[in-house]
């Protein structure tokens, strides 16, 4: 059994519905279970300005899967739940993101693992840190909350609670 931990992002099309049926989609595989969930947080676009503001969350599940795998089973929710790929960071119904797969640290064509900018963004930071705590290794990158300090001037705040 190994430990992931998925992002989930939103800013169109009723958001917070959309991560609600992306934790849906995650939980309904037999070889996925999450296992803490995040508050939802509220961030500004990377890249194009002229969209909605995010809704971001972090899932932290137990799986099976090989990280292959689990990548193909988060492209094809994205899919199925309309995602388009029109705009390279652009607004999207959905965002899934394996952010981390236990320790691995993984570079193929296909699958970076960490995500290679977790480490960068607050609104994958302060989620993942609210589960895992502070002190927790992002593989290869530091702690939470060394990489958290880093990120200090991205604004980000808590929306709510994880809609059930």
């Amino acid at each position: 059994m190994s430990s992931v931990a998925i992002g989930l992002g939103s800013n169109i099309n009723e958001p917070l519905e959309q991560l609600a049926n992306a934790l849906g989609h995650i939980g309904a595989h037999p070889h996925i279970s999450p296992v803490m969930l995040s508050r939802v947080y509220l961030s500004a676009p990377v890249g194009p300005q002229d969209q909605p503001d995010f809704h971001n969350a972090v899932v932290v599940a137990d799986t099976t899967l090989a990280p292959q795998s689990l990548l193909q089973y988060l492209l094809d929710t994205e899919l199925e739940m309309g995602r388009q790929r029109n705009r390279h960071w652009g607004a999207r119904c959905i965002d899934l993101d394996l952010l981390f797969f236990d320790d691995l640290e993984l570079h193929s064509a296909s699958l970076i693992v960490p995500h290679p900018r977790a480490h960068r963004r607050r609104f994958v930071l302060d989620p993942l840190t609210e589960l895992l705590g502070e002190h927790y290794i992002l593989p290869g990158k530091g702690s939470l909350g060394a990489l958290q300090a880093e990120c200090a001037d991205q604004t980000i705040r808590v929306l709510c609670r994880f809609p059930q």
